[in-house]
């Protein structure tokens, strides 16, 4: 298995910070230094450059580093073999999810999976989908669940979970007469969308250009940065807003909000799983069948 020197020296290099490693792995900063200092003593090569406060990684230890990189991954796959055999699967899988999915797909989802393996350490962090891609680059997650997907070349995107953006507008607005809008209509109300690199802009102006039309064409008048803010604002404004089915199930249920039907346009879309091209599956995968069984879809 992995030399707890290598495991030190990966967490330094991964945070660029001794103190940061330490508390990372359980272990003092001076602890985290020795260990590091053993590992430059038996390569005969340094591995960080001191800077004042900061570290930086050397030649060497870039190179250092790839290779630990490689020799976690491997770690990460015997494991993961190892415990399949004894239907034991252990290990620790980072989740990264766009806003809407984490707020309204993942939570029953994450549940149903840890009981069926409780001895997987599930993490989620959550941002819009240009942040889950650059966590995936960075290394700081294994597999992101994003609402658009930029085709990145670095990064694999697998199709999961069909999804709409609907209009919405708060009960009694004057538009739910006539309970449809067409998408020049739509670009005359006062709109309210998400901020920009969130997935679901990505499809908006998608469907935008289809009708020659582009964002700056709509009449926006607030960028917010989540579901839950712009429904909270919808319900005491005229303003229109373009959702997703899955984040207004409750509202549409307690009569809050409603849905306008999309007239001669669609805002039909796809959440995808992304991760590093080339990344070993393991966990990645096992979750990724798990979820795709949970909403009965061909794995």
């Amino acid at each position: 298995m992995l030399d707890f020197r290598w495991k030190v020296f990966r967490s330094v290099a991964k945070h660029l910070s001794f103190t940061k490693a330490a508390g990372e792995l359980f272990i003092t900063q001076p602890a985290a230094t020795k260990r590091v200092q053993e590992l430059e003593a038996e390569v005969g090569l340094r591995l960080f450059l001191r800077k004042g406060n900061r570290i930086q990684l050397t030649t060497a230890g870039e190179t250092m580093l790839a290779f630990a990189e490689r020799a976690h991954a491997l770690q990460e796959e015997v494991a993961f073999a190892m415990g399949k055999l004894k239907d034991q699967v252990s290990g620790h899988l980072r989740l990264g999810a766009s806003t809407t999915i984490a707020q309204y797909v993942m939570a029953p989802v994450l549940s149903a999976f840890h009981q069926r393996y409780p001895h997987v350490k599930l993490s989620l962090l959550n941002g819009n989908t240009e942040a889950m891609e650059q966590a995936l680059i960075h290394q700081d997650i294994d597999l992101g669940i994003v609402e658009g997907h930029s085709h990145r070349r670095e990064l694999q995107y697998t199709p999961f979970l069909p999804d709409e953006l609907v209009p919405v507008v708060r009960a009694g607005h004057a538009l739910t007469q006539a309970g449809s809008i067409t998408l020049p209509e739509l670009a005359l109300q006062p709109l309210v969308l998400r901020e920009r690199g969130s997935g679901t802009l990505e499809v908006i102006e998608e469907a935008l250009r289809a009708h020659q039309l582009r964002l700056p064409d709509l009449n926006v008048v607030l960028d917010l940065g989540s579901s839950e803010t712009i429904k909270s604002f919808l319900q005491h404004s005229d303003c229109v807003a373009l959702l997703s089915r899955y984040s207004i199930q409750q509202e549409l249920e307690t009569g809050k909000l409603v849905t306008l039907l999309p007239d001669g346009f669609s805002l039909k879309r796809s959440f995808w799983f992304v991760q590093p091209v080339g990344q070993p599956q393991g966990l990645s995968q096992l979750f990724q069948q798990f979820c795709l069984r949970q909403y009965n879809l061909p794995e």
